[in-house]
């Protein structure tokens, strides 16, 4: 058996380091296209709802109505854009998507909140889509059960009877993410992803470049051994990977204010361990296929799975157990457990070890697979 010879490994380092600063465009990819793309869909990417589109039919007009609708909209969540004097006008606004959201305060509502009896308030809610649906309903329900505790505790010190006394309460505290920001939670994902389409694509190209251009035949007469070759080829763009790695990081943490509560030195070592995982994913797609096309194709046909099976999106703890099995043989789901655990909890590898493990074991099994490709092409 042959033994691995480091002059033959630096050989193929070099000559790829040279292709690199001759190809530009793969070059602007690497370094610019991250950067882009975290401006892109940092600033896409939100969950958070706010300033949701309310149009008021106000039946009842009193500076008690005013206060209701005043609540609503010092929560930020509601933004007063329209009045309306109907159902008919109100619906067409609906229709038309102007407002997500009409309320409606009935002709009765004044004098029986002055009077202690119940008022009702209709809410009309958009539901084309949930997320802005669920989040009007929520608040709106807070909005209506404050207003009602604060009526109930003026008619009881009104009657001498004291204070409302709630009989239960619940103290709340968030950990990790106190504001619950979209953005806290994204930006780390949005870092693991972009690395992982960049360096898969510009190395999905690299030895299928080589057969494009008739250097593959050059290659194969040398004694080159596979697993030289394949270490040779992705070191380069492992240097270039962890330079666009902490340009990103950096713009995450100073432009978009998401700040690393963990270890830096853990976090910059486990990404050259991501970096190297997905490049010999890129290298595994090469040998596999026979032009520049059909890599970038088969590039993309794992791209689109590994964003809904690793957690980026949609949580996996919801999905079917089947569905999470095969997340696991996505890269990207280690490596998003490790980016929010570092970036959110601050935890060190000790907390972290089984999602090291998984990636670790991963990059070994993609190495293994891409260099017997290659040897049986050679062969």
């Amino acid at each position: 058996m042959k033994r691995f010879v480091w002059e033959r490994y630096w050989s193929v380092v070099k000559k790829e380091v040279i292709q690199i600063k001759r190809d530009r465009p793969s070059l602007a990819i690497a370094l610019v296209m991250p950067l882009m793309l975290l401006f892109l869909f940092g600033y896409a990417v939100n969950t958070d709802v706010s300033d949701i589109k309310m149009a008021v039919w106000n039946q009842s007009p009193s500076a008690a109505s005013r206060e209701l609708v005043e609540q609503f909209v010092h929560t930020e969540i509601f933004q007063a854009t329209a009045s309306v004097s109907g159902y008919r006008e109100l619906e067409a606004m609906l229709d038309e998507g102007t407002v997500d959201v009409g309320l409606v305060i009935g002709p009765d509502y004044t004098r029986k909140k002055d009077r202690g009896e119940p008022a009702h308030i209709q809410l009309l809610i958009n539901g084309s889509d949930p997320n802005i649906a669920r989040t009007a309903m929520s608040n709106a329900q807070l909005i209506v059960q404050h207003q009602a505790i604060a009526l109930q505790e003026k008619n009881l010190q009104k009657q001498g009877l004291g204070e409302l006394q709630l009989p239960l309460e619940l103290d709340t505290r968030v950990l990790f993410n106190p504001n619950m920001e979209s953005i806290v939670f994204n930006i780390p994902g949005l870092i693991g992803l972009i690395m992982q389409n960049v360096t898969m694509i510009l190395t999905a190209f690299s030895l299928v470049r080589e057969k494009e251009r008739g250097t593959m035949e050059q290659l194969v007469v040398t004694p080159i051994r596979p697993l030289e070759l394949m270490l040779g080829k992705i070191t380069p763009y492992v240097g270039v990977g962890l330079f666009s790695f902490c340009l990103v990081l950096l713009v995450g943490t100073a432009w978009f204010g998401v700040p690393v509560k963990g270890s830096i030195g853990l976090l910059v070592a486990l990404s050259v361990l991501f970096l190297v995982t997905t490049l010999l994913l890129g290298i595994f797609i090469s040998t596999v296929a026979k032009t520049q096309l059909q890599a970038m194709q088969m590039a993309f046909a794992l791209i689109l799975p590994s964003v809904l099976l690793s957690g980026f999106m949609f949580p996996r703890d919801s999905m079917p157990v089947v569905i999470q099995w095969l997340g696991g043989l996505v890269p990207l789901t280690y490596f998003l457990e490790i980016l929010r655990g570092i970036f959110l909890k601050g935890v060190g590898a000790e907390a972290l070890w089984k999602d090291i493990v998984g990636m670790g074991a991963f990059s070994l099994l993609i190495l293994a697979v891409a260099i017997g490709r290659f040897r049986k092409k050679i062969e």
